[in-house]
């Protein structure tokens, strides 16, 4: 502990988390619902359970998806709902291999795109684009056009997961109530008004496009929609797309239903209030829907248990005007990683709202996504995830096996079958292979158990056998170093990077933390990695300043090394302190970074890192202002996504790393004897939490 944090002990409880008094849940939930009220294509809101979301638009519904598109588009999207086009050409993933020499005595063959024209380039294309995730369709109002909507009046009521929207449609009143049933991948409407507006239940094409809503209405002669059941007040679409299929189960009520296109039905209401439930299904319904009442009731218990039972922190009684705006942020980022990123199969940078990079997931997201899980009480949305690698481990092996590796190699951007998408930066990452040991680690940590411990051993085990061979030792330096990879800086290259900073310090932290889980279960400690741990190479510096990588020197001079993520400062910030690390040199780094750094070319969780670093640094005021700062790519949209760009108007990797660091700014880490350590002690930053865990 610095002299700063030291100086800090006598004063904790000036921001201490202690109160005579707990945290008002429902009204630190409710002053943070957020409102609409005007057609802004950025501020439409959602409604999920993890699994299955539902975006809609200022009506309640989808009734507007061209306005949107390129806004946050009005998506409805599960985690198991995906597409192929048909593989006419009958490519195969070897296909889209290259090999390549880092010096290791041997070729490695890589998943990568090819720039030369011909099959391996189509091939690599191929499997890039598929599988791809699917638009499951729109549920919308009919017909009405955005000047006939006025009167805009919406609330997202986050205490019970539902979505209240009032508006005017040609000067009549409509009332509509938005939500997702817990445990299914179901939707439901209710809906009031005299006006009795129709709705439409529309399917489109999938794209395939790289990041857009998946929707392509110009191909309505490639897919079908038929209605093989109907009944009073029920029916069974059956969607057809390709190979693909999927059913839609509806249950209705003050309605009927007609099929008035090949891909499109209406709904008619037959009174002032009408009802309507959705269900997306891979297979035929092995249950009859609930109706409205009772998933409006599911939804509102699960809520109030998702609130109660995980961690708050209350900024209420903040001074700094900025707390207000934190506050929100947190609360909203809480409610968006709770319907979009807690399923089965990790979540894609947009989780379930629209498709980027074709809909796949990226494992060095993981982290960013899910890691706050463990620290905010609710572990088991976490555990939930984590079972998809032992899903996909044969997949993993393979990629080590063919490279020369031990263990297994986990992908960098995938799908839920664990096949790896080509890329010319992706398939060098390595910086994803030591999550499954850190997540699993704090799933451990929040609840020990030695059944858990059983259930993931050999997946931690698999998992640092891999990084123990890809260390290489070096016999001139009698050290052990890391190559032939792209860091999580992706600006750095492959083929002339050796020791990048933060890959280090995460070869340092997993495998003595797989060495931790060998004496848990009562085996003896790996001495190969022994050796590998206290011979990893110390971060390289110069002029008293941490590099991009050992080979990078001009690291202050080239602005390809001050741009993309400033990796380095989650050596100690996203990992603890390690003895690669030296502290006055890793301050002074943070301090020309703070400084100096190309700001406007960051992502949304270079923030929370900064914030990370600054807060084990002692740095209480810059943690604040990295996780505050006033940039684009900082930026939280009324819903509480964080913009991007206009590719991606939402990422939900920059929500999740907010979460995270707030729990290490309030609860610190292992040996922190600070309250409070991310927040001044100035008399503006009164934080109060409950339920918070510390990281390592």
């Amino acid at each position: 502990m610095n002299y700063y944090l030291a100086a800090l002990c006598a004063a904790a409880l000036a921001g201490s988390c202690a109160t005579e008094q707990k945290i008002d849940r429902e009204a630190l939930v409710g002053r943070n619902s957020p409102t609409v009220e005007t057609l802004d294509s950025l501020a439409s809101l959602s409604v999920g359970n993890g699994r299955f979301a539902f975006t809609v638009d200022a009506t309640g519904l989808q009734t507007f998806p061209e306005r949107y598109r390129q806004g946050v588009p009005l998506g409805t999207q599960s985690e198991w709902g995906w597409h192929a086009f048909p593989n006419e050409e009958r490519y195969t993933p070897a296909e889209t291999l290259r090999d390549y020499d880092f010096g290791r005595g041997r070729t490695e063959p890589y998943a990568v795109q090819f720039n030369e024209p011909g099959r391996q380039q189509r091939a690599a294309n191929y499997f890039r684009a598929n599988p791809h995730r699917l638009h499951l369709g729109y549920i919308g109002f009919e017909g009405l056009a955005p000047e006939r909507v006025t009167d805009i009046r919406q609330r997202l009521d986050l205490w019970r997961g539902r979505i209240e929207s009032h508006f005017a449609a040609d000067g009549q009143a409509v009332d509509v109530v938005t939500v997702c049933h817990p445990d299914r991948d179901l939707v439901a409407a209710e809906i009031r008004t005299a006006a009795r507006l129709p709705l439409t239940i529309r399917f489109a094409y999938p794209t395939g496009g790289h990041s857009d809503d998946a929707t392509d209405w110009t191909q309505d002669d490639r897919h079908a929609s038929t209605l093989t059941e109907q009944g009073e007040g029920r029916a069974l679409i059956r969607r057809t797309l390709d190979g693909t299929t999927y059913f839609v189960a509806l249950r209705f009520s003050g309605a009927t239903l007609a099929q008035t296109g090949r891909n499109r039905f209406t709904l008619i209401p037959t009174a002032d209030s009408c009802s309507v439930e959705a269900e997306f299904l891979p297979e035929t319904p092995a249950e009859p829907l609930p109706d409205t009442s009772e998933t409006l009731a599911a939804a509102a218990d699960y809520w109030r248990r998702y609130w109660t039972e995980g961690a708050a922190v209350d900024f209420s009684r903040c001074k700094d005007p900025r707390a207000r705006e934190l506050e929100r942020r947190v609360v909203l980022s809480q409610y968006l990683l709770g319907i979009q990123c807690a399923g089965e199969y990790p979540p894609q940078e947009t989780g379930l709202t629209y498709n980027s990079w074709y809909g796949k997931f990226h494992l060095e997201m993981i982290w960013w996504h899910e890691a706050q899980f463990a620290l905010w009480g609710r572990e088991r949305l976490l555990e939930r995830t984590l079972g998809w690698y032992a899903t996909v481990e044969p997949a993993a092996g393979a990629i080590a096996q063919r490279q020369g590796f031990d263990g297994v190699r986990w992908m960098k951007m995938t799908d839920p079958s664990g096949t790896e998408a080509p890329s010319k930066v992706g398939s060098f990452l390595i910086w994803q292979q030591p999550h499954l040991i850190y997540l699993a680690e704090l799933v451990y940590r929040a609840n020990p158990s030695e059944e858990f411990l059983r259930t993931y051993y050999g997946l931690v085990q698999r998992t640092a056998e891999f990084m123990a061979s890809f260390a290489e030792y070096d016999g001139m330096g009698n050290r052990y170093i890391l190559r032939g990879a792209i860091p999580a800086q992706e600006t750095l290259r492959a083929s002339e990077t050796v020791n990048p900073p933060f890959e280090l310090s995460y070869w340092h932290f997993a495998l003595s933390t797989a060495q931790k889980w060998r004496e848990r279960m009562g085996e003896k400690r790996n001495l190969a990695w022994d050796e590998i741990i206290d011979k990893l190479s110390p971060l390289a510096a110069k002029d008293g300043l941490y590099l991009a990588a050992e080979t990078a020197e001009d690291t202050y001079l080239d602005v390809r090394f001050t741009s993309d993520h400033m990796a380095v400062l989650g050596a100690l910030g996203i990992l603890p302190r390690s003895p690669l690390v030296r502290e006055d040199i890793m301050h002074r780094t943070f301090d020309w970074i703070y400084d100096n750094w190309n700001w406007g070319r960051t992502w949304g969780w270079d923030y929370p890192m900064t914030a990370m670093n600054a807060t084990r640094l002692g740095e209480p005021e810059k943690a604040v202002n990295a996780l505050m700062m006033d940039k684009r790519t900082n930026t939280y949209l009324v819903n509480g996504h964080n913009y991007q760009d206009g590719r991606l108007r939402c990422y939900l990797p920059g929500n999740g790393g907010l979460l995270t660091t707030v729990a290490l700014m309030c609860a610190g880490w292992d040996g922190c004897e600070v309250e409070n350590p991310g927040f001044p002690k100035n008399g503006d930053w009164d934080v109060r939490w409950e339920g918070l865990k510390p990281l390592p």
